[in-house]
């Protein structure tokens, strides 16, 4: 068995997850979710294939890759954590909250931790206004942050 370039393996393995999906209304939103599950991002090299697979063009592909927060160009972490930005949240201290976590991790919104453990990113809004200040940490979400919670996240996300 002979190895298939990386490219190569990105298309093909795209083309198949494109050929899935296209027959369904608005196929590009639902693709793009089946091509980020399947790498854990969205590969550049698989742009090209949507996009004749859907007679778009590349850009229009990179347009709705880019203006959507949950699609990532890279790799993310073993962990994801996303905090809250929204307005409920900044009023009870999320911004605080953010700039502790940056520190506490060593990375700002949109970066990877060296090691690879985790990712961390902006979110705005996850529906727990009443329990502001809130994150979500692997899709669960987590209220009223406070140092305690976020040494807590740390130590969870570092192990």
């Amino acid at each position: 068995m002979t190895m298939q370039p990386a490219s190569t393996e990105i298309a093909s393995r795209t083309a198949a997850i494109v050929q899935e999906l296209k027959g369904l209304e608005g196929p590009l939103l639902p693709i793009l979710h089946g091509i980020q599950e399947e790498f854990g991002h969205v590969p550049r090299d698989a742009l090209p294939v949507i996009a004749e697979a859907l007679n778009i063009t590349k850009a229009e592909v990179h347009g709705v890759v880019s203006f959507y927060h949950d699609y990532r160009s890279h790799p993310a972490g073993r962990h994801v954590l996303k905090v809250c930005q929204a307005e409920a949240c900044q009023s009870m201290g999320s911004d605080l909250i953010a700039s502790k976590l940056k520190q506490l991790l060593g990375i700002g919104f949109h970066e990877t931790t060296r090691d690879g453990s985790v990712t961390l990113e902006p979110v705005y809004c996850l529906g727990l206004c009443a329990c502001a200040p809130s994150a979500m940490l692997d899709g669960e979400v987590i209220g009223r942050l406070n140092d305690e919670k976020l040494d807590e996240i740390v130590a969870e996300v570092r192990s």
